[in-house]
């Protein structure tokens, strides 16, 4: 199992600014495995699949965030395996599928079907994470800003430097 790291900078003092201002906070789970860390290889990219991880969603929170959705409210996913949850247990917008195994491997072409923006780390070359986030806003606007963060020093890999992309 590894942390949820793109969730470290969130520490109950700016949890509490964010309730204060209205902004709502669930979780989900998703057992992450190596595999998330791991070079993608040839299969992957052929199959479309990665190792399989198991999530859960509980109720309370999957009702909460299908009315959230319905109305029109943004959905901002906390860390890449977040997405990949929230991503696995969705179909046409809404979660039904709570709790389960997923391989998705999300890549250029992927119609993100729940979310509305993310919150990440900066993230490895060849990585799987990678191309969750450059198939969220294009591998052009990844490079852009990929590039700013080095001229900048920012922090790469699960302890670095986080970025909201909406």
């Amino acid at each position: 199992m590894t942390a949820p790291t793109a969730y470290l900078d969130f520490t109950k003092r700016v949890l509490n600014k964010l309730k204060k201002s209205g902004i709502a906070v669930k979780f989900v789970t998703l057992h992450v495995g190596l595999g998330t860390f791991a070079p993608l290889t040839e299969e992957n990219l052929q199959t479309k699949k990665l190792h399989l991880e198991f999530y859960n969603i509980d109720e309370k929170t999957a009702k909460f965030l299908n009315k959230a959705k319905k109305e029109g409210r943004t959905i901002i996913g906390v860390g890449t395996t977040v997405v990949r949850t929230l991503e696995s247990a969705s179909e046409m917008g809404q979660l039904k599928n709570l709790s389960d195994n997923t391989d998705i491997f999300i890549s250029e072409g992927y119609k993100f079907d729940f979310i509305d923006g993310m919150v990440t780390n900066f993230h490895v070359p060849k990585s799987s994470l990678l191309m969750l986030v450059a198939a969220f806003i294009g591998r052009k606007k990844l490079f852009e800003i990929y590039d700013v963060a080095i001229s900048k020093k920012f922090k790469f890999y699960s302890f670095g430097d986080g970025m909201l992309i909406l």
